[in-house]
C-alpha cells in the first residue's frame, strides 16, 4: 500500500484503502507495469452498472510507452493541471455515452456508473501502490477533437495515474497545495435522518 502522511482523520474506522486514498500532484518518473495497469481497468470493468449498460470507457496514453498519444492528452488538460500533469504515468479520460443504441431511451445513470467505476479504479490503483488525481479541469471539447471521440458519447473526466514523488517537484504554489492538511465536512452535514436537513441524532 503507498506511504504518505495524508491519511484520513476518520470519526469512525475506515478500510486503509479508503482513507490513505488523496489525490496528488507530484508524480515519479516511473513507468507503470503493463498487468498492473490492466488490473485497475479489469476493476473499473466490474463496477456496478444500471441495467448493466456498463457506459464507461477510457482513452489512455501511457508517458514512457506512447509519447505522442499521451501530448495529446495532455494538451486537454487546462491550467494548472498541464504543469503537473505532465509527470504522470499515464493519462485518461473518462467518457460515456448518455444515449446507448443499445436502450430504450436515454441512461440517466450513465455518469453515475462512470463515477462508479473511477471509484472502483481509485481504490485498485491504491492496491496496487498508485495514485489517481482526477481533473474536471480538462476541455472537452478538445478532447473530443484530438481524441477523435464520436459525437454520441460524452467526455466526463480527465485523470493522471502514477507512483508518488517528492512534492519538492512541483512550483512553489502547487508545493503549498500538496502538503495541505486534508478535511472534509462533519457527518452531521451529509446524513439526514429520515427527511432532509434533520441531523442524524448518531452522527450529531
Amino acid at each position: 500500500m503507498p506511504k504518505s502522511d495524508k491519511s484520513a482523520v476518520t470519526t469512525y474506522p475506515i478500510n486503509d484503502l479508503l482513507a490513505n486514498r488523496w489525490s496528488p500532484r507530484a508524480f515519479a518518473d516511473r513507468a507503470i507495469p503493463t498487468e498492473v495497469l490492466g488490473s485497475i481497468f479489469e476493476a473499473a470493468r466490474w463496477a456496478p452498472s444500471s441495467r448493466n449498460l456498463q457506459p464507461w470507457h477510457f482513452v489512455i496514453a501511457a508517458r514512457h510507452h506512447d509519447a505522442d498519444g499521451f501530448a495529446r492528452l495532455l494538451s486537454t488538460l487546462m491550467g494548472a493541471n498541464k504543469s503537473w500533469g505532465k509527470n504522470a504515468s499515464v493519462l485518461l479520460v473518462a467518457v460515456t455515452e448518455p444515449n446507448p443504441d443499445s436502450a430504450p431511451g436515454p441512461n440517466r445513470y450513465a455518469h453515475y456508473d462512470v463515477g462508479q467505476a473511477m471509484a472502483h479504479l481509485s481504490i485498485q490503483a491504491m492496491s496496487c501502490g498508485l495514485f489517481i488525481h482526477q481533473m474536471g479541469g480538462f476541455n472537452r471539447e478538445k478532447a473530443r477533437e484530438v481524441l477523435e471521440i464520436p459525437d454520441q458519447y460524452e467526455p466526463v473526466v480527465s485523470a493522471a495515474i502514477g507512483y508518488l514523488a517528492d512534492p519538492s517537484i512541483l512550483s512553489d504554489t502547487m508545493k503549498k497545495r500538496e502538503l495541505a492538511p486534508r478535511s472534509r465536512n462533519p457527518l452531521a452535514e451529509q446524513v439526514f435522518s429520515a427527511k432532509w436537513g434533520q441531523t442524524h441524532p448518531d452522527y450529531a
